[in-house]
């Protein structure tokens, strides 16, 4: 039987790979023209989201550009969004109208996407249906995607005659064994994959048996923002992001118990959203900060309110490329952060643009923010020194390294399909 199982799984192989080369043969020449992202929900909020808007924007200037969610689930973005974006939802949770099939397959698990991928229980078999053929839609352009599921799909699925690109968010050590071995056998199928950092970079390098045949790091760009410099006279420190325990915020109310007892003039504000939200709130309470830790919820003005603070302190273990690290320091603010290796450890120079705690314990934490209430002409170094560092990180700046990215992948595909006999695209495995 398991002879038979492996004699029709090699049947399958060469059928799928007949198909890919009569595919191929009538696809339009490699093109850079049209570019379309794979996002999980466009109309969410959360740093991955905020970064694709970012770079779809800038694209837009010379290219065609679509942002494809596999999920609606708002009616409006949280983000502003650049009008010559466009835009398209693969599944429409908040209007789903009457679709049988939908109906039918929505109750099923996810087959395409792994088990163990984060966002896995988002998925399910309409998903997988929607976006398999929108991925087998495409002959020709650019297709990026945003996160390892995303990212695995487009290596199995994309046609021969479409560039593909992967963008990493997150560690890979970070990321469960199985997804890890995914990763390790399907990437190479990409023309690039992305990272957002160097040591990322280095870890697919040195991880990865075959590897894409382009790899690049891209960090991301600091996003428009609203109003002026920080002017560092407000008693406020800030955080910002997604509520989850990852974040730490229940470390950071812990440290503002130290903070308080030493500066009860000063003020903690947690913005942002999530399923630790109640828990935060109780904590607070318990630890008698009332009044001295505010959790005012999500802003869709984040620059507004940075330019209201002084300090900005993130709090996280682990960290991709935080996006309001790049927001905090662009405002001007003295930046306290945890040592995370793949983040903040890239983007601050300790003592020099920004304090970075380490170990990474609550009272270190703790003191390190002390330091900077207490020492002004320190917090105000660390702030000019931000801004300076945050103009490397211009969306001009980072922009030209996506152009230059996409001037190198069509350029390496125009010479594989030259016909310096009968040059053609080799189609991917299955």
């Amino acid at each position: 039987m398991r002879a038979l199982a492996r004699k029709g799984r090699s049947a399958m192989v060469r059928l799928y790979r007949g198909y890919n080369r009569r595919k191929v043969r009538k696809a339009p020449p490699p093109s850079t023209e049209k570019v379309r992202i794979l996002l999980l929900h466009a109309h969410g909020m959360g740093g991955t989201i905020r970064t694709v808007f970012n770079v779809a924007s800038y694209l837009a200037e010379n290219h065609d550009v679509e942002i494809v969610s596999i999920l609606k689930e708002a009616e409006e973005p949280f983000f502003p969004i650049d009008p010559r974006v466009k835009f398209r939802f693969l599944d429409d949770r908040v209007n789903p109208g009457h679709d049988p099939m939908r109906a039918m397959l929505s109750k099923m698990p996810s087959k395409l996407i792994p088990k163990e991928e984060n966002a896995y229980h988002r998925f399910n078999l309409f998903t997988d249906y929607k976006l398999a053929r929108f991925i087998r839609s495409m002959d020709t352009g650019v297709l990026m995607a945003t996160r390892p599921g995303l990212n695995l799909a487009v290596a199995q699925l994309a046609l021969p005659g479409v560039i593909t690109i992967g963008q990493e968010h997150v560690a890979l050590a970070t990321q469960p064994e199985p997804v890890q071995a995914l990763i390790k056998w399907r990437y190479r199928r990409l023309d690039a994959l992305v990272t957002l950092t160097k040591a990322d970079m280095r870890d697919y390098r040195e991880t990865l048996p075959k590897k894409p045949r382009k790899l690049a790091r891209i960090p991301n760009a600091v996003p428009p923002m609203t109003g002026d410099i920080a002017k560092l006279d407000a008693k406020v420190a800030v955080a910002v992001g997604r509520m989850t325990r990852i974040k730490g915020f229940h470390r950071l109310i812990t440290a503002w118990e130290t903070v308080a007892a030493t500066h009860p003039d000063w003020k903690l504000r947690i913005y942002g959203a999530g399923p630790q939200a109640d828990n935060l709130a109780a904590q607070v309470v318990e630890a008698g900060l009332e009044g001295k830790v505010e959790l005012p919820g999500p802003t869709t003005d984040v620059g507004a309110e940075l330019e209201k603070a002084s300090i900005f302190v993130l709090s996280s273990r682990h960290e991709g490329f935080p996006m309001t690290i790049l927001e905090a320091m662009a405002k001007g603010l003295a930046i306290v952060s945890f040592n995370s290796p793949h983040g903040p450890k890239e983007m601050l120079t300790n003592e020099v643009d920004g304090l970075l705690v380490k170990p990474r314990t609550n009272a270190n934490l703790a003191a390190s923010i002390i330091r900077v209430i207490e020492d002004e002409q320190l917090r105000r170094d660390l702030a000019s020194r931000a801004l300076e560092t945050a103009r490397t990180y211009d969306v001009d700046v980072i922009g030209e390294k996506w152009d230059e990215l996409l001037s190198d992948l069509l350029a390496r595909r125009e010479a594989r399909t030259r016909p310096s006999g009968q040059g053609e695209l080799a189609p991917p495995c299955p």
